[in-house]
């Protein structure tokens, strides 16, 4: 893997969880917060989106409550996701900022590419919340439109699966891990490494994206500079 200066990592917010399946787990938390220090203070800027799936699943949440009020119900639940892990990065001896793409009081910072680029810069762990502040789109999309935004290397995205696989291995025990696939070859397959939306992004703007464990031992540290186990999905320079 090139040496990555700038990366947008993605979690997802079941994963923050624990087993306990709902809300936060601190243990969860504060190991992710000791990787990512342990990046930042070898000099990688570093981006973070999280879902909101431990608080809410959006249109799977309620088959009454009308799509787009669920959607945005979905986006504060990011919110405080990132509140709350950004929090406990500052524990670690981080500084963050937390950014949306709407106005929250003085919760949050709105979102500019300038004013995220500058914090990136001055090596603050960077948090986008709130996903793309419109209904119909995924955390996802999010994690894409960011990245390219902040021109990061790549995008990290760690899972409860450790890689792309042909098909899903909870349900196909002879399920094929790729150690490596072009995004062309997601599309083609339709395999669901991000939504749609999202994969199409990538192709379109050549943003390479790594899949790993995110529960595998300090999964975060070995993608960057150790023994990778996971998958790179490529795009054509």
């Amino acid at each position: 893997m090139k040496n990555m200066k700038r990366i947008l990592l993605k979690l997802s917010g079941e994963a923050l969880s624990g087993d306990k399946g709902f809300g936060f787990d601190e243990a969860t938390c504060l190991e992710v917060g000791r990787q990512v220090k342990e990046i930042v203070d070898k000099g990688t800027q570093v981006a973070i989106v999280i879902g909101g799936g431990n608080f809410w699943r959006g249109r799977n949440s309620s088959k009454i409550i009308e799509r787009t009020k669920s959607d945005q119900i979905g986006m504060l639940g990011t919110v405080m996701n990132c509140i709350y892990v950004s929090e406990i990065f500052r524990t670690l001896g981080m500084t963050t900022e937390v950014f949306t793409p709407f106005v929250c009081g003085a919760f949050t910072e709105l979102f500019a590419k300038d004013k995220a680029m500058d914090a990136l810069s001055e090596g603050k762990v960077v948090f986008f919340a709130g996903g793309t502040g419109h209904p119909y789109f995924s955390t996802d999309t999010g994690t894409t439109l960011r990245a390219v935004e902040i021109e990061a290397d790549a995008i990290l995205l760690a899972k409860a699966i450790d890689g792309v696989y042909d098909k899903d291995p909870k349900v196909y025990p002879d399920a094929v891990k790729y150690d490596e696939i072009s995004i062309q070859q997601v599309v083609d397959q339709r395999l669901q490494v991000v939504d749609l939306t999202a994969t199409i992004m990538c192709l379109e703007n050549h943003m390479p994206m790594v899949v790993f464990g995110l529960n595998e031992k300090d999964s975060i540290v070995e993608t960057l500079y150790g023994e990778f186990n996971g998958t790179y999905v490529t795009v054509d320079e």
